[in-house]
């Protein structure tokens, strides 16, 4: 049995043919016009459905059904889009109108970063896990919660905004306008901000010459580090202390079988993902006793939306 799965974003809208072991046979693209009617929107994503169904040489009403990831707010069981901050999407009702558009009835739809959570945790880096937590370091961090292999996405859909747990109480201000946010310590762009403070205060160090010479990216602190720099080995140290403790938090909560990290941070592999798994180790409560709880780097990368997507009615 063949699934579709469509990937949302500002910029683009993927979509791709997924066979029940979550291999994509068939994908494109098409440029998202956010800007545009949200009914407007709906109509190009249809299509593009469309194109990808024939591309694979089907029918869209013979695969198994069509599931989307979109940014925002997302209500799961009323199919609803309620709100999207760069797409033109209010309160809209997705589901439906997709159901219109395409003559089928399975149509699913979750928030983006809960149907890479689900890819990764069926097809990807957790693959054989029936809990697990997915935490996207990027711009923000992003977190999707699988419970017995369910997405766990709280009341209407509203939860499971991991990033927004406060880790320091009247801390940093998060870009969300609250201050302390986990985001707000253990996203790249915080890394990005603690390793300008770094080399501010030690413009003798390597990292503040790397800095001044080539600029400042998720990775600097990274590669300074790794060359002996001290003031960079702190960065990174601490930059794992804040991460580690809101992986922590979510261990005392949820106590899933793996951590599914991903972001381009990701790619550090053990320099990031080994102090890691010692922390959780240390600190998770009853850990010496209880199941361990792996930590691993996500491996479906950009797929990882379109597989989780498609993934949504493949539960079914």
């Amino acid at each position: 049995m063949l699934y579709i799965g469509v990937d949302i974003g500002g910029m683009s809208v993927k979509a791709g043919l997924v066979d029940e072991n979550g291999k994509i046979t068939v994908k494109s693209s098409a440029v998202t016009r956010a800007d545009a009617p949200a009914e407007e929107i709906v109509a190009d994503i249809a299509a593009l459905v469309e194109k990808v169904a024939e591309l694979g040489g089907v029918k869209v009403g013979e695969t198994g059904g069509v599931g989307v990831g979109s940014p925002g707010s997302v209500d799961d069981a009323a199919g609803v889009i309620r709100y999207s901050c760069n797409i033109n999407f209010v309160r809209t009702p997705f589901v439906a109108l997709m159901r219109s558009r395409l003559g089928i009835d399975n149509v699913k739809i979750s928030n983006d970063a809960n149907c890479a959570a689900l890819g990764e945790t069926m097809f990807g880096a957790g693959r054989g896990a029936k809990n697990s937590v997915t935490v996207t370091l990027g711009t923000g961090v992003g977190t999707g919660i699988v419970v017995d292999g369910r997405l766990l996405t709280g009341n209407k859909s509203a939860g499971a905004e991991g990033g927004h747990v406060i880790i320091k109480a009247g801390g940093v201000k998060c870009g969300c306008g609250k201050r302390g946010c986990f985001e707000a310590y253990a996203s790249a762009t915080a890394l990005m901000r603690q390793t300008a403070e770094a080399a501010a205060r030690h413009p003798e160090s390597l990292l503040a010459k790397m800095a001044a010479e080539s600029g400042i990216d998720g990775k600097t602190a990274f590669i300074a580090a790794k060359q002996g720099d001290k003031t960079a080995k702190r960065v990174i140290s601490n930059y794992i202390r804040y991460v580690g403790t809101g992986l922590v938090g979510f261990a005392n909560v949820f106590y899933p079988e793996v951590f599914i990290i991903g972001g381009g941070i990701s790619k550090e592999g053990d320099a990031l993902i080994a102090p890691l798994r010692r922390f959780i180790k240390k600190n998770a409560y009853g850990a010496e006793f209880n199941p361990p709880i792996d930590v691993v780097a996500a491996t479906l990368g950009n797929d990882a939306g379109i597989i989780g997507a498609a993934a949504l009615v493949m539960a079914d």
